[in-house]
């Protein structure tokens, strides 16, 4: 049997006039076999149907969602659904079929941005950054924001929801997030947030020098309009959205935090890296231990009970007297004390959890 480029070169060779046996001699060929081949009729060859024919509604949906949908995550989506050939088949099928569409702005940028691959110590910085929702954006009606602590060396991240960005909010997060990465690093890296700088000094703020001390790390701040400096955290909240969050079955902040959680350990940690997965690097990346209690921080928020007597805080609810149906309550929770307290607006504590 020869091949497209025999057969190609027989052909050109006896358009220009050659015998068979001129063929024969020069290819190396049997001359049956050139024969054969001279005369065999040309049928143009029809291509097999892509493998992602089953698919191609689905994939033409996603892209209409997220023209910029990461083939990583598609091809995670697609083998859920039943599809059972390797990533680089995916990418190469998009390409062929021209399914993802044309952004004339990625195209126009594309080659202009220049990056700097900074070396990350095992166990040296972690990276903090906020990811912001709109409420028309979160199921549950109300703005939310999620604090993202992604480790340099491993690339491992973890978040967590929260209603406010208030220091006590970020305390308690960044406490939250240490524990689940189990323990702290030497640095932290952040962009010029209010809660860590003053805007009119460049300073880092009184309460965000006293939490560091508290943790016994120092706090890099990024300089001014070099937001690339913490482009691990900012991947990692890329990953985030388009991964999980504008996919995510969620209802309330209990649901959405819970579902990060879980996602976060099932396909974040498994992204692959050339020493590894995120997980197996991040297990043998030495952390510093973390304080007995956390910082003592507190979140104070206002909350209207709800007619069941009810009042909500962080995606819970807690139970008070019938008497406060319908009042206005101080939602009080020092994080050390793991202990939420809710006062009347008469300083009356009408309950403890």
């Amino acid at each position: 049997m020869l091949t497209e480029e025999d057969d190609v070169e027989i052909n050109a060779l006896a358009a220009r006039g050659w015998s068979v046996s001129a063929i024969s001699r020069h290819t190396g060929r049997d001359r049956k076999t050139v024969s054969k081949y001279l005369a065999a009729p040309k049928v143009p060859r029809v291509p097999a149907p892509s493998c992602l024919e089953p698919y191609r509604a689905y994939i033409a949906a996603r892209f209409e969602d997220d023209p910029h949908l990461e083939a990583t995550v598609l091809h995670r989506e697609l083998v859920d659904a039943g599809f059972g050939r390797a990533y680089t088949t995916l990418v190469g099928e998009l390409r062929r079929l021209q399914l993802r569409p044309v952004c004339l702005t990625c195209a126009h940028r594309r080659g202009d941005a220049v990056t700097t691959e900074i070396d990350h110590p095992a166990g040296e910085e972690i990276q903090w950054d906020w990811l912001e929702l709109d409420a028309e954006d979160v199921p549950w009606g109300e703005p939310a924001y999620v604090l993202v602590g992604a480790l340099s060396h491993s690339g491992r991240f973890r978040g967590v929801f929260c209603e406010q960005m208030t220091f006590g909010h970020l305390a308690a997060a960044m406490h939250q997030v240490l524990v689940a990465l189990g323990g702290t690093t030497r640095v932290w890296r952040t962009d010029r947030m209010a809660t860590i700088v003053t805007p009119q000094t460049g300073r880092i703020t009184p309460d965000a020098a006293a939490l560091a001390k508290h943790y016994g790390t120092q706090i890099a701040v990024c300089p001014a309009r070099r937001a690339q400096r913490k482009g691990v955290v900012e991947k990692a909240i890329q990953s985030l959205t388009r991964s999980w969050w504008r996919t995510a079955a969620v209802a309330t902040l209990g649901e959405a935090q819970r579902g990060l959680d879980a996602w976060s350990a099932r396909v974040a940690d498994q992204r692959t890296r050339p020493a590894g997965t995120v997980a197996e690097i991040a297990a043998v990346e030495v952390l510093r231990a973390l304080p007995v209690t956390a910082y003592p921080a507190q979140i104070v928020v206002e909350r209207k009970v709800s007619r069941a007597a009810l009042t909500a805080f962080e995606g819970n609810y807690y139970s008070v007297s019938p008497a406060h149906a319908g009042k206005t309550v101080t939602v009080t929770w020092r994080i050390s004390e793991a202990v939420l307290r809710i006062v009347s607006m008469h300083g009356e504590i009408v309950a403890v959890a």
